[in-house]
């Protein structure tokens, strides 16, 4: 939204109104154009053409007033959506961490197992190496 005023000419309804408002022309041509199309999807009725003028105005008014309500629900549908999406979103981030520290504990202990088995190993050669000693001296 800018600061300054826009002044454009539009038609509503076949006729040329000037509105004013910080917004863009563009957008106010847009306001024009979705009240045309409102007044094109009721004069498409019959019966909408017979009422009088005053119950026109009125019932293009409870159309708008029932578009925005429809609107404003769907808003609020897509912002409760949003906010699951960004609570699951933080519930997977959180479960991500907690499986990368598990898998920096597992990898720590099987380190330390590694080293406890390569330890082990050399342990298991000494035994076997002293055992070949002690039979190969019980012999003579």
């Amino acid at each position: 939204m800018s600061t300054e005023k826009t002044d454009a000419e539009v038609i509503i309804g076949g006729k040329v109104y000037t509105l004013s408002g910080y917004e863009s022309e563009e957008y106010l041509q847009k306001i024009a154009s979705y009240l045309n199309a409102k007044i094109s999807e009721l004069e498409k009725d019959e019966g909408y053409k017979r009422l009088p003028l005053d119950l026109q105005t009125v019932l293009m008014q409870i159309n708008l007033a029932d578009d925005y309500f429809k609107m404003q629900k769907q808003n609020n549908l897509l912002k409760e959506e949003a906010a699951q999406k960004e609570k699951d979103l933080y519930d997977i981030k959180h479960e991500l961490i907690s499986t990368q520290i598990k898998m920096e504990n597992a990898e720590k202990s099987l380190k330390a197992l590694q080293e406890t088995s390569g330890e082990d190993a050399k342990k298991i050669i000494r035994l076997e190496t002293e055992l070949s000693s002690l039979k190969g001296s019980a012999k003579n």
